[in-house]
């Protein structure tokens, strides 16, 4: 089997409605999730890129939250009207969309 050249896993998990730390089910993550599985199949992107639901990322007051490997990059408050420029500019472009970053103290130093 050949690796695939991008991994998105999106967080789909739900807290109970009145945890404070709130969670990405309730902002929308099964809709982001299902668009870009549909985007990705729709350009014919199966098999290159896949798209996964994943448990909690420990992002819950940025989500919805979604990760891209190889590279790494962590998407914050994304929403269905960003799916297709994540597609476009990240998945196919290479080029992370840099106004949905979540920048970690890490690569700030």
């Amino acid at each position: 089997m050949i690796p695939f050249e991008r991994h998105v896993f999106v967080c789909t998990n739900r807290r109970e409605p009145d945890n404070p730390k709130g969670c990405c089910a309730a902002k929308g993550a099964e809709d982001v999730r299902d668009l870009l599985k549909e985007r990705v199949a729709a350009l014919g992107l199966r098999g290159k890129i896949r798209v996964n639901a994943a448990g909690c990322l420990d992002q819950c007051a940025r989500g919805v939250t979604l990760v891209v490997y190889p590279e790494a990059v962590w998407y914050g408050g994304v929403k269905t009207e960003d799916v297709e420029e994540i597609v476009q500019s990240h998945l196919v472009g290479g080029k992370p969309v840099e106004r949905l970053l979540i920048v970690s103290r890490r690569r700030e130093s």
